[in-house]
This record gives C-alpha cells, sequence and structure tokens, in this order.
C-alpha cells in the first residue's frame, strides 16, 4: 500500500485487530528487522513480522508511553510487542531473533487519526 488512514476508532484500515484498545496498531522498525536477519544469517521480507507499520530511524526501545508521529497520525506506545510462534512457524528461530531490544516492535493505542504514506517520516514525541 502507498497510504492508509488510522483512526481512533479502528486502528489502521481493514485490519480486524484495530479495535483493541492498547494494541490498535504494531509498528516494527526497519533496524530491528535487519538485526534478527544478521542473527539468523538470512534475509526475511518485512511483511513476516505481520506489522501494520514499518518506520525507519526511530528507537522504539523502552519507550512506553511515548508520542509517535507518522504522517498526520500520531500513537501512543503502549508496550514491547512480544513475538508470537507465528514468527517460528514463518521461519525457524526468528521469534528469538526478534526477542531483544524489541526488535518485534511496538503495539501503539491511536491518538490522533490521519493518513500515513509510503516516505512519511516518522519521529518520537515524549509526553
Amino acid at each position: 500500500l502507498l497510504h492508509s488512514e488510522i483512526t481512533v476508532e479502528a486502528g489502521l484500515a481493514g485490519d480486524c485487530r484495530g479495535a483493541m484498545r492498547g494494541r490498535q496498531v504494531t509498528v516494527v522498525t526497519e533496524e530491528g528487522g535487519q538485526a534478527a536477519c544478521a542473527e539468523l544469517g538470512e534475509e526475511l521480507p518485512g511483511i513476516t513480522r505481520r506489522a501494520n507499520l514499518l518506520v525507519r530511524g526511530v528507537d522504539l526501545t523502552g519507550r512506553v508511553g511515548a508520542r509517535l508521529k507518522v504522517g498526520e497520525a500520531v500513537l501512543v506506545i503502549t508496550d514491547e510487542c512480544d513475538p508470537c510462534t507465528v514468527m517460528e512457524k514463518a521461519r525457524k528461530g526468528l521469534r528469538k531473533a526478534l526477542m531483544p531490544e524489541w526488535r518485534a516492535g511496538a503495539t501503539c493505542r491511536v491518538a490522533r487519526a490521519g493518513m500515513v504514506r509510503v516516505g512519511d517520516v516518522a519521529e518520537l514525541q515524549d509526553i
């Protein structure tokens, strides 16, 4: 997709889990994926991690409560995204490789709705 709408009521357009208050949007970093792939010694497509939003240039580690602005939308980081057994089914060892340093990303709730587009800058804003 080149763009998508994020709403307070439903998270990312088309995602059935977007109504889950603390986990409306799952954000992963390009750098976390690269670190996991380096550990595995294999390049995996970004979609393997099943996130809603892929960003680069921000460190989400330990940033619970911080705001992440992407495009017009503002997300509040609610927790670390724990890698699930689906990661292991996708690639043996992936779940373990995603555990350090929030490599599996962050769960977020939507603070401000808006459009996000490929190429939008992601920036962290402390509360």
